[in-house]
């Protein structure tokens, strides 16, 4: 089968799934997947033969994408900030939102002081797509990144090997202010936390309730600023004071989370607003001690 014959037979079987628009879109990231070429090499190729292991690979591929297997999942790999990261079911699929802080705090590095050498910590790694963006950017940077996940951090390490940053991997849980201890002299701290209560599972899409790991989506439902509140703990006693504080929130959190931070001894408390007019970061600076 051509190239050309095989994307029309996988965008047809994945219609009877996704809208066209959605299933041709996922069509094109399979086929660059399997070929290794783009949508505009393919076009000069598309009557070129695949293998039949590349046939045979589209087929298995095809099977999990029309059992809602998220297509990152099953191409095991996910871009973020112009990069190719490994992922699997042990990580959430990186987000936009998430690019957008970790941008907000790039800028708000090179606004500052873009040589100086910072320690930066990332808490709920994942995939390590925050932390490895970050030493990418701004090599300067000394940079930590933490996770109770062995799972996810093996993730995490595989990506910052394979783009050459060079992170600090912390296995620990986060949740047991005892297991703070080794970590000390931070400048900065980021976080993507889970923040989702779990009674709203039932209005999420299937798709992430099903396949992404609800370690690092849901907090009970009776303590949903949990990680925020051990974060603010966490920034207290870890980061030096004037370091700053950045984490990606649920919607409707930004003026509570404003409000803890600000009792706890934090200043200069900024909510900011996504791409979609959501508020869905937050920045706040430790209080200085003179």
């Amino acid at each position: 089968m051509t190239i050309q014959q095989q994307f029309h037979e996988l965008r047809k079987k994945l219609e009877t799934r996704y809208d066209n628009r959605e299933a041709g879109n996922i069509a094109d990231m399979v086929m660059e997947n399997i070929t290794g070429q783009s949508r505009s090499e393919r076009m000069m190729l598309a009557h070129a033969e695949l293998t039949a292991q590349q046939e045979n690979n589209i087929i298995e591929m095809a099977e999990r994408l029309l059992k809602g297997v998220p297509v990152q999942y099953v191409l095991e790999e996910a871009w973020f900030m112009n990069r190719r990261f490994f992922v699997n079911q042990d990580v959430l699929i990186p987000r936009p939102e998430t690019e957008e802080l970790v941008h907000w705090m790039i800028a708000h590095i090179i606004e500052a002081d873009p040589g100086k050498s910072l320690r930066v910590i990332d808490i709920g790694t994942g995939s390590g797509c925050i932390p490895v963006s970050l030493k990418l950017e701004l090599p300067c940077l000394e940079v930590h990144a933490l996770d109770v996940s062995e799972a996810a951090l093996n993730m995490a390490k595989r990506n910052a090997s394979a783009l050459g940053a060079e992170i600090e991997f912390h296995h620990t849980d986060f949740t047991d202010p005892e297991k703070w201890e080794p970590f000390h002299g931070f400048d900065m701290i980021i976080s993507n936390p889970p923040y989702i209560p779990l009674e709203e599972k039932n209005e999420m899409e299937p798709h992430v309730v099903e396949q992404e790991p609800h370690l690092a989506l849901f907090v009970p439902d009776n303590d949903p600023y949990l990680f925020y509140r051990l974060i603010a703990a966490f920034a207290s006693q870890k980061l030096a004071p004037g370091g700053t504080v950045f984490m990606e929130i649920h919607a409707d959190a930004g003026e509570n989370i404003r409000h803890l931070f600000k009792q706890t001894g934090f200043s200069a408390i900024e909510v900011k607003k996504d791409m979609q007019g959501k508020d869905r970061m937050v920045k706040a600076r430790k209080t200085a001690v003179y």
